[in-house]
């Protein structure tokens, strides 16, 4: 990864419409070189798809809400099925297998609190897997949009 590598993720994080012209001319190559940096990328993994970013409350989905869940007995296909039943609820955005206390964070977003009860007593409290969950309403939310390498050199605790 260079700095136009660099440039070209940055460009397509914020607008994944751009044509290869307009790319080309903002990270100030030519378009068969970008042509060419875009298809390395996409071969090394680098770039995955492209996607529509859309807002839950435009879709009537204004609360959201984060699940804790912890399961017994602690297994890979008990874990792998339970990651899977998730992926299948619409109310599900994302999920996450974590250490620590609990086994799994839910991102879930539903119309209202009632849809949001309805969701942890029959989706979440109902599977024989789970022995323990919470949860906390998400009251706001800041996304970083464009995702950048970390630069080796520099430290985190300074």
């Amino acid at each position: 990864m260079d700095d136009i590598d660099s440039a070209i993720i940055r460009h397509l994080q914020r607008d994944a419409r751009l044509t290869n012209r307009e790319l080309a001319r903002l990270v100030g190559v030519a378009p068969s070189t970008c042509l060419e940096r875009v298809r390395s990328l996409r071969a090394r993994g680098v770039i995955t798809g492209y996607h529509a970013a859309v807002d839950p409350r435009a879709l009537g989905r204004p609360l959201q809400a984060l699940i804790f869940a912890r399961l017994r007995p602690l297994s890979r296909e008990v874990i792998t099925g339970f990651q899977h039943y998730l992926s299948q609820q619409p109310e599900v955005l994302s999920v996450l297998v974590v250490s620590g206390d609990e086994d799994f964070v839910i991102q879930v977003a539903v119309p209202t609190i009632e849809r949001l009860h309805a969701f942890l007593m029959d989706q979440v409290s109902a599977r024989r897997e789970v022995v323990n969950f919470r949860s906390s309403v998400i009251y706001q939310q800041t996304v970083t949009q464009v995702l950048a390498p970390v630069d080796e050199g520099r430290r985190g605790d300074a």
